[in-house]
């Protein structure tokens, strides 16, 4: 509003006769100085102080009016109501103090929080500073309270203005960890405040505080050595005290315990990481309960607190047990005797409805420092395990809680079946809200079983679950990934189908399969040297009893001189290994393989300690170099011969026969089996010059059961000569095989040792280390593909030979627990959803590979995040899910997915966001979408924007159903064509645009382009529309900040739109186009897709 101007006279122009007027521009009337001083007062209530400051320099009665509102005003906010903010910046101290003492009245002043304040004066320097801010405070005589947020000024304030309430909640700013020495408050007895959050302050104690409600420490280093000497809070609600730095001696948290007891109103009990005195809670509640101690608490929250005990915690739950809301439990409490015990004191908790289970506090989860930097900054000295609950305790939760709506877990490994949680007595029937988070053993197929039975579950967040079994570890009887270092015959997170209710037999084997225990690998060894040296003519032969077949059925293919393993129905496959070398020749005989299967009975699983030994016995072996004996020199030859090995009657390896080969000087051993070779499948390796190569394959079977694993192929090349060094049989448990398991690289061709012509040389499939290494070769450890793919010979036969055809699976992403190149897929895990309330999952960092939407009527949203291995979506019954979000999943198939989406009945509009991690074939993309028979219009949106900007597919949400109710309101109301999409259209329409009208719009957001092809109707009318009457200019976008933006133009209904696009309309009616009732949008952004995952805030 600026100043007045003179109005004009009216003047005549040119002297005309007629009276012609010249225009003049008369000023409308100033309303605004019209007013009087009180109505003037009365919106000055309205605006924020910075701009009633503002208007006193506008007109001398607009002055007036503000000197009069200064004068009576009591309430005044520096900040709007905007307690995050800063007042504004450029007051000193003596514009403070002027403003101040035209407000002789305030009363409260709130937003006094100034970005920086000096600690003293400067003479002859103007700044903004306590000490006058202190004066400017005292020279309003009525003055109550004061709202900051700075920790020298409230301690000024304490100390020199002690009458004055601290009003709000006190929160200081600066807070951080490690805690800043700069950071100092002392609390006075006589400070009048009623919240107090201090983050990363020094204090020296907490002392007697009668008005203080709420109090909440964190990363408060307490100096004093008894800051809690005269803690006693009468008034205290709250009480938060989070991984705080103080005594480490828990004797000196008395009387803390003893004071919270003190206060009859506590409701919010929260220690993080405080060593109170083990038993101490419970002995206070028990003296103080029957006065009201701690009765009133709805929030219990109990985390790495080092010395709690279950009966610290259970008193607690106990006496609040009328009123309790939350609890949550840290890992070492969370254990089935606490609920056990809850149980039988059968009491009833009516309001109860949150509780998380193995809770660890955000801090100690984000911190990336180690415990021992915790513990230096005064942490205590804390380490938490997992929780050890289990089934049982499950159980038990519900039946305590019966009203519990909302359950978390986090890192519980030993729950294993979800579905036994549901009885007679613990039905679960109001839990709404399942999050599990690294519940690693939690079985797949009973967690589906356990959705299906929740009546009214409506959300489930599953993080770090189902992880997939590492490649490789089947094959060595381990159970890596699965959180538990042992063997995977005692803890399975797959393959087992045992229901058993004991939560200490995981799997349901019988008892005369269990293999005997190991046997030490020097012992094996040893013996092995010994029958060598027995045997001079070079031959080795078993020395092991016979077994029937008929008394046991064996479901592995046992055999002394390899390790081969079987994935048996309800088992995890154990590593089975000989005890002897056996020597396999050209005049081997039935009889003898028939000896070969009876050294099962002697058969072991190698478990991690055997491992370790195995590796740490070849490194001492390759450091001194293994010399060979004249045995297994012997035993070579330089003719080479290919094995073929089939399946007996038995499912065991019934015969051996020798196929001799020849001409090319190669060698091909293939044996199709009904076994899973476990020994050395994907492995490469070279042995003095000849190279082999092993591939399996694991779906296809050639045997006859589903036991029957595949085909492996193992090809060598001889280079030089007739004298081939070849690897002899040796079992899988012996030292000299440990290196050559783990592609152990042998080069040289001058280490051959040389075998006499004509003799015999077995190949078997466990595979030597080979006496040819250097003298000063050491393995550091296990020789990986990237250690292999440095050598200069290559891993593959240069020439092409007859083999069985075998499809190649991909090496990539396959990783191991073993250092193998394992050829493996990926485990399959399926994710089924029956329920019939459930309305969206959100998967985190979760190993399935296809989830299933069986019967879910009320879905609403599927989320899914950096779920490595999950590959497929199928929708059986889901109709109304309008929301399917894939961020950052590696191997997901985008094709299958969308097919099956864009399949689903038309109810509803969908949007499909993604975030590949590869390039995209938009193209084909294209073509798929809008020439398959899908009855939608359909946008494909492209937003290259990095980092990731959601601005595009936040506004594409709001407007996409505007579109589509459009369609909806012509083909109701006004009997417009409605479109079809039928396989016989997809026929009709092979090529581009496929029978649909198709365009392009392209734009810039924030600097990233992006485009949208589409075949929305009415989308580029209502673009370029000029604003209507109901435009709305308070919305920040426009055309050229996003793709559409409706409110600009003021096209904020169906209705509003429909008069703008007429003459679209009569086209398509005259054209007979008809138009779908529903849209589907997919977005697809293209961060991720160099492979490499961009941090995002917003998924």
């Amino acid at each position: 509003m600026g100043p007045r101007r003179k109005a004009t006279k009216l003047q005549p122009v040119g002297g005309c006769s007629r009276g012609e007027l010249a225009l003049r521009h008369n000023e409308p009337k100033d309303y605004i100085n019209e007013l009087s001083h009180e109505v003037l007062c009365h919106i000055f209530r309205y605006l924020p102080m910075k701009d009633i400051m503002c208007m006193e320099c506008l007109s001398r009665k607009l002055r007036e009016a503000v000197t009069l509102y200064l004068r009576v005003v009591k309430v005044v906010d520096l900040c709007a109501s905007r307690w995050w903010e800063y007042m504004p910046s450029g007051f000193t101290d003596s514009s403070f103090l002027l403003l101040l003492r035209k407000m002789p009245d305030l009363e409260q002043l709130y937003g006094l929080h100034p970005r920086y304040l000096e600690r003293r004066r400067v003479r002859g320097y103007e700044a903004f500073s306590i000490p006058g801010v202190l004066e400017a405070l005292q020279s309003c005589p009525n003055l109550l309270g004061v709202e900051t947020s700075h920790l020298e000024l409230v301690e000024a304030i304490w100390n020199y203005m002690p009458q004055v309430h601290i009003l709000g909640k006190f929160r200081n700013r600066n807070g951080a960890f490690p805690i800043p020495a700069e950071n100092k408050l002392t609390i006075p007895i006589t400070a009048k405040i009623q919240t107090l959050h201090l983050v990363g302050v020094n204090v020296p104690e907490i002392p007697c505080v009668s008005m203080l409600r709420h109090l909440y420490l964190k990363w408060v280093r307490l100096t004093k050595p008894q800051p809690f000497k005269d803690f006693l809070c009468v008034s205290l609600r709250t009480f938060v005290m989070r991984n705080c730095a103080g005594p480490t001696n828990s004797l000196k948290y008395v009387p803390l315990v003893t004071g919270l007891a003190s206060a009859r109103n506590l409701e919010q009990l929260e220690l993080v990481r405080v060593p109170f005195l083990g038993g101490l809670i419970q002995h206070v509640v028990e003296d103080s309960w029957r006065s009201g101690g701690f009765r009133n608490l709805h929030t219990i929250v109990f985390g790495a607190c080092k010395n709690a005990l279950e009966v610290d915690l259970g008193y607690l739950i106990i006496t609040a047990a009328r009123r309790l809301h939350e609890v949550r439990i840290q890992p070492s409490l969370t254990k089935d005797g606490v609920f056990s015990a809850l149980k039988m004191a059968e009491l009833e908790f009516p309001q109860f409805e949150t509780l998380h289970l193995g809770y660890v506090d955000e801090f100690l989860l984000q911190c990336k420092m180690s415990h021992s930097e915790l513990v230096k900054y005064g942490l205590a000295d804390v380490i938490e395990n997992p929780g050890i609950i289990t089934d049982i305790g499950m159980k038990a939760v519900n039946e305590v809680f019966t009203n519990i709506k909302y359950l978390l877990i986090y890192n519980c490994p030993h729950l294993h079946n979800p579905h036994h949680w549901i009885t007679d007595q613990s039905r679960w029937s109001r839990l709404v809200d399942l999050t599990l988070v690294r519940c690693h053993a939690i079985k797949l197929d009973s967690f589906s079983q356990f959705i299906e039975l929740l009546p009214s579950l409506e959300f489930i967040c599953l993080d770090q679950m189902f992880r997939e079994p590492p490649k490789g570890c089947a094959r060595v009887g381990l159970s890596a990934g699965t959180g538990i270092g042992v063997s995977s015959a005692l803890v399975s997170n797959q393959n087992s189908n045992n229901d058993n209710d004991n939560n200490n037999n995981h799997h349901n084997n019988n008892g005369a399969n269990l293999p005997p225990p190991p046997q030490p690998v020097n012992n094996i060894n040893n013996q092995r040297r010994q029958q060598q040296q027995q045997q001079p003519d070079g031959k080795l032969h078993t020395n092991t009893s016979k077994l029937s077949q008929s008394s046991v059925k064996w479901p592995y293919y046992c055999n002394a001189n390899m390790c081969v393993c079987v994935q048996g129905k309800g088992k995890t496959p154990l590593r089975r290994c000989g005890n002897v070398a056996v020597a396999v020749t050209v005049s081997m005989d039935n009889t003898k393989a028939q000896d070969n299967k009876t050294n099962c009975e002697k058969s072991c699983q190698v478990t991690s300690e055997q491992i370790k030994a195995d590796m740490k016995a070849a490194t001492e072996s390759s450091s001194k170099g293994i010399s060979t004996g004249a045995g297994e020199n012997s035993s070579r030859q330089g003719a080479e011969t290919g094995i073929r090995q089939g399946t007996g009657s038995a499912g065991v390896g019934g015969r051996t026969g020798m196929r001799q080969r020849s001409g090319s000087g190669r060698a091909g051993v293939e044996r199709v089996g009904e076994a899973r070779v476990a020994q050395g499948a994907g492995y490469g390796r070279v042995v003095a010059g000849a190279i082999h190569r092993a591939t399996t394959t694991n779906g296809g079977a050639t045997g006859t059961g589903p036991e029957a694993a595949g085909t492996r192929e193992v090809g060598a090349r001889q280079r030089t000569g007739t004298n081939g060094g070849v690897g002899s049989m040796e079992p899988r448990g012996a030292v000299g095989d440990i290196a050559s398991r783990r592609g152990i690289l042998l080069v040289g061709q001058n280490e051959r040792q040389p075998g006499p012509p004509g003799s015999h040389y077995a190949i078997g499939s466990s595979l030597q280390q080979g006496r040819g290494v250097e003298e000063g070769f050491v393995p550091r450890r296990p020789l990986t593909r990237s250690c292999t793919r440095m050598s200069s010979v290559p891993l593959a036969p240069e020439a092409a030979r007859p083999r069985v055809s075998i499809k190649k699976k991909r090496m990539a992403d396959k990783s191991t627990s073993t250092s193998d190149p394992v050829t493996e897929d990926d485990h399959v895990q399926v994710l089924s959803l029956k329920s019939k309330n459930l309305v969206g999952i959100t998967l985190t960092n979760c190993g399935i590979t296809d989830l299933v939407l069986k019967d879910c009527p009320k879905m609403m949203f599927v989320h899914a995040t950096r779920c490595r291995v999950l590959k497929q979506l199928r929708v059986e019954c889901a109709p109304i899910v309008n929301r399917f979000d894939y961020a950052q999943c590696k191997k997901l198939d985008m094709e299958q997915v969308l097919d099956q989406i864009l399949r689903m009945p038309p109810e509803r509009n969908r949007i499909i966001y993604m975030r590949p991690m590869h390039q995209i074939d938009s193209l084909a993309l294209e073509r798929q979408l809008f020439q398959g028979p899908y009855p939608y219009h359909i946008a494909i949106v492209h937003e290259f924007s990095n980092p990731p900007n959601i601005r595009n597919k936040v506004r594409i949400r709001s407007w996409m159903d505007t579109i589509a109710n459009i369609s909806q309101e012509l083909i109701k109301y006004e009997f417009f064509p409605e479109a079809t999409r039928t396989e016989e259209d997809v026929k009709k329409y092979p090529n581009y645009p496929w029978g649909r009208d198709i365009y392009t719009l392209e734009g810039v957001v924030d600097g990233a382009p992006y485009s949208m092809i589409t075949d929305f109707p009415w989308l580029r009318t209502l673009r370029t529309a000029d604003p209507n009457s109901y435009a709305r200019y308070d919305f920040e976008d426009d055309e050229s900040t996003t793709i559409y933006a409706p409110r600009r133009k003021g096209q904020l209904s169906a209705d509003i739109c429909m008069e703008t696009i007429g003459e679209e309309i009569s086209e398509r009616r005259q054209s007979r186009r008809g138009v779908f009732q529903r849209v589907v949008v997919l977005f697809v952004h293209h961060c991720d897709t160099p492979g490499e995952p961009v941090d995002d805030d917003y998924i």
